[in-house]
């Protein structure tokens, strides 16, 4: 596995350590890179008290996600508006309830769903001038503000790095679940500008 949230909470392994199945691979960290994509929303406008999120229960291991992102919001002091998306004719009425709440900024998390209508997503916020951050930086190169997330080149090289292993006779039980190397804060400059967040960034 490469791009599962969280492999001990929904229940696919036991540990990360001892994953005791014939599952083995990449857990992406979700859950956690959520609270810290909040939270480096709040760095970069520091009076940012109320912010949007995007989430579909389409995959229910995003639920964790939310629930962390949850607490994030908590502990930095930021009213969240939670708007479930379920599909793209749900767009129009979520960016139309957000807009008002009047909120600071948006919070999309992970899903292939958001993902897939990217240039839907993207274009609603550049109208609504709303500084938004994602989890990819593929949304930031299409337009998007800032992601902060796994660097998504390097987890594919360390999943072959497991499909060596295996290939070579390891068994998956045996070889414990790994955590993305490196991560990567990718902001779009042109968007920043656009957002008059460019001086705050610089």
């Amino acid at each position: 596995m490469t791009l599962v949230s969280d492999p001990v909470e929904t229940g696919l392994v036991p540990s990360l350590a001892r994953p005791g199945s014939n599952i083995t691979g990449l857990s992406l960290m979700h859950p956690e890179l959520s609270a810290k994509r909040l939270a480096l929303l709040k760095e970069v406008i520091p009076k940012l008290s109320r912010v949007a999120v995007f989430w579909s229960s389409s995959t229910p291991s995003y639920r964790l996600v939310l629930r962390e992102t949850e607490a994030a919001a908590r502990a930095l002091g930021i009213q969240l508006h939670v708007v479930e998306v379920r599909g793209p004719a749900d767009f129009d009425s979520a960016f139309s309830a957000i807009g008002r709440e009047r909120v600071g900024a948006l919070v999309v998390l992970p899903d292939a769903m958001f993902r897939d209508q990217q240039r839907r997503v993207l274009d609603r916020a550049a109208k609504s001038r709303l500084p938004t951050i994602y989890w990819s930086r593929d949304l930031v190169k299409a337009g998007g503000f800032i992601a902060y997330g796994a660097n998504f080149p390097d987890v594919l090289r360390q999943a072959a790095a497991f499909v060596d292993k295996i290939l070579k006779g390891a068994k998956p039980a045996d070889l414990p679940i790994e955590q993305p190397a490196k991560f990567e804060l990718v902001i779009n400059l042109k968007t920043a500008k656009a957002l008059g967040a460019d001086e705050i960034i610089q």
